[in-house]
């Protein structure tokens, strides 16, 4: 009794349907009885699968941290490390006379004064309904600054140059060169922008400008402003963004 011949592989047949039989020997050899077989590990166990997506969520934290930029400090890291914090070296009124003098030409070119008091637009008058946007969004660093009215009497008559101004404080160097911290709520300031000085001619004798200290005191002309703390409880970043309503002023 003979054997029965081997039967032939599923492949092999249909690709001899297709090519000839030494095609069909050819490929057969080449891509599937010698192709090579990839075999998986054992399915890891349930403590390995933990460790293996501890280890990806390291290294995915590790990446983003070393591309962010830094985190920015809290405010107990900033009141911890004192980054507000004048030096005593550094409370000085004198040192802060510059700033004040940026911020009046600041000033000058928010409101767009001219000498004779007008503005740029139209020739009109500073007035609260035309530039009290304008006021209300302005930086005031560097603005010299005097309460007028307050809620606690011990601070009316306080005078100096603002160097920090938070929400709800102003921080001002007086001319003694001490730091003093001004709330802003039930708090009424006065301050004053000079107006600029007048384009002189160019062939006017120099000894004919120059003037006795007293004489200049009494020919400089400026606005003054006075302005009600409780609205301005905002960060000088913040009322730059903001849009502003007119209300009545409840509490005086």
């Amino acid at each position: 009794m003979t054997a029965p011949p081997p039967k032939q592989h599923i492949a092999q047949t249909l690709l001899s349907r297709a090519h000839s039989p030494q095609t069909t020997e050819t490929l057969f050899t080449d891509r599937i009885k010698q192709k090579p077989l990839y075999l998986r590990p054992t399915s890891p166990s349930a403590s390995d699968n933990r460790s293996r997506r501890r280890h990806h969520r390291l290294r995915k934290k590790e990446y983003f941290l070393r591309h962010q930029r830094p985190k920015p400090l809290s405010a107990k890291e900033k009141r911890a490390s004192g980054i507000h914090e004048l030096a005593q070296g550094e409370a000085k009124h004198e040192v802060f006379k510059g700033l004040h003098a940026l911020w009046v030409r600041y000033m000058q070119e928010v409101l767009d004064l001219r000498a004779d008091g007008s503005t740029g637009q139209g020739g009109g008058m500073v007035t609260a309904p035309s530039h009290g946007s304008k006021l209300v969004s302005a930086d005031f660093h560097g603005a010299e600054i005097e309460v007028v009215r307050s809620g606690c009497a011990g601070r009316v008559g306080i005078r100096g140059v603002v160097v920090r101004d938070t929400k709800f404080t102003f921080v001002v160097v007086t001319e003694r060169d001490e730091v003093k911290t001004i709330p802003k709520e039930q708090t009424i300031i006065r301050f004053r922008v000079p107006l600029p000085k007048p384009e002189t001619d160019a062939n006017v004798d120099a000894d004919t400008e120059m003037k006795e200290d007293g004489q200049k005191q009494s020919e400089v002309k400026e606005l003054v402003f006075e302005i009600h703390g409780n609205q301005f409880q905002n960060r000088a970043i913040d009322r730059a963004h903001k849009k502003f309503k007119w209300r009545n002023v409840e509490y005086l």
